[in-house]
């Protein structure tokens, strides 16, 4: 399940919204489910915010004993269809 961040309409005016949805809070939904429109808690207008995503930086391309160490097969093409286990 992905996890949704949502932030109050108004963060900056606390009459209309909860120390919770002020500062932003996290929630496991399921993808089909819509987005939530209220806070669970004080029941004020919310937003979903879209996050940046994580990805996983690499600085250089795997040599070949670098990926049969992490358990691949490495296969270098001889010919045309034809592949030959290193």
């Amino acid at each position: 399940m992905p996890i949704y961040e949502y932030l109050s309409e108004s963060p900056e005016d606390p009459e209309r919204s909860c120390r919770i949805c002020r500062r932003g809070f996290e929630l496991r939904r399921p993808i089909d489910r819509p987005a939530l429109e209220q806070c669970p808690l004080c029941r004020h207008p919310v937003r979903k915010v879209i996050s940046k995503v994580n990805t996983p930086r690499v600085a250089k391309p795997l040599s070949v004993s670098d990926a049969k160490s992490a358990g691949f097969t490495v296969l270098e093409r001889r010919d045309q269809g034809v592949y030959e286990k290193l």
